[in-house]
């Protein structure tokens, strides 16, 4: 609730400055906009687990989100606040996390699309300007409020530390002022997720990590404007 009432202090001054055309004080006028994104898991440093006397190691994952992102400029130099809202539209589980019942039970899959929220602090290391408009990039500290991991987690979903690397191509920025297209970006992002990770001898799921969870993460993402439709 507190994140939201936050939210809306955000927008509102922002909405009312741009509709009348004013100078920005601290925060301007915030974007919406739309993210598919694939994410590549496990990257690096692939885990080795235990179960039942079998020792594997944790598969590199491909996950499908969407993401709801709202991006707020700010006036000072190379900083912005980004909020983050996704889910996994086609991710399924076997065990239902709330009531406990399995797919077996029910006889069907179980979807599992809980939400994801993220606030970020964006620190610009370039913009378009820089790059002719074509490139953009910066580095985001990351509050990740997701489901816990590790056995101590006290509660269902848990803070975590993130660390991003952003880099966005601007493909369309030839078009003319006002195009749609012209703010469509493609973006690569490389994550570190340095805390709520299982560590080595923690049992999740029935498995016992012998090594630390790969806090190592890349994603592809298409980023697309919701409002206004022409930043």
């Amino acid at each position: 609730m507190g994140c939201w009432c936050t939210l809306a202090f955000i927008l509102v001054p922002g909405a009312t400055e741009a509709q009348n055309e004013k100078r920005c004080i601290f925060v301007c006028a915030p974007e919406l906009k739309i993210e598919p994104t694939w994410t590549i898991e496990s990257l690096a440093a692939r885990p080795r687990v235990e179960a039942d006397g079998q020792t594997t190691r944790v598969p590199r994952e491909t996950i499908f989100e969407l993401i709801f992102a709202l991006d707020v400029p700010t006036t000072l130099p190379r900083i912005g606040f980004t909020f983050e809202a996704s889910f996994t539209p086609f991710g399924t589980t076997s065990v239902h996390p709330f009531t406990g019942a399995t797919a077996e039970e029910l006889g069907s899959e179980i979807r599992d699309n809980g939400v994801e929220v993220e606030a970020e602090l964006n620190l610009y290391l370039f913009r378009t300007e820089q790059t002719g408009g074509w490139v953009s990039s910066h580095f985001d500290i990351v509050d990740n409020f997701s489901p816990g991991e590790t056995p101590r987690a006290g509660s269902v979903y848990t803070h975590k530390l993130d660390f991003e690397w952003d880099t966005a191509f601007h493909v369309f920025s030839r078009l003319r002022e006002g195009h749609w297209l012209r703010n469509v970006e493609a973006e690569v992002s490389l994550d570190y997720l340095a805390t709520g990770l299982p560590k080595a001898g923690d049992v999740v799921g029935g498995e016992r990590f012998i090594d630390k969870a790969s806090p190592w993460s890349l994603s592809f993402v298409v980023i697309l404007p919701l409002a206004p439709l022409a930043p």
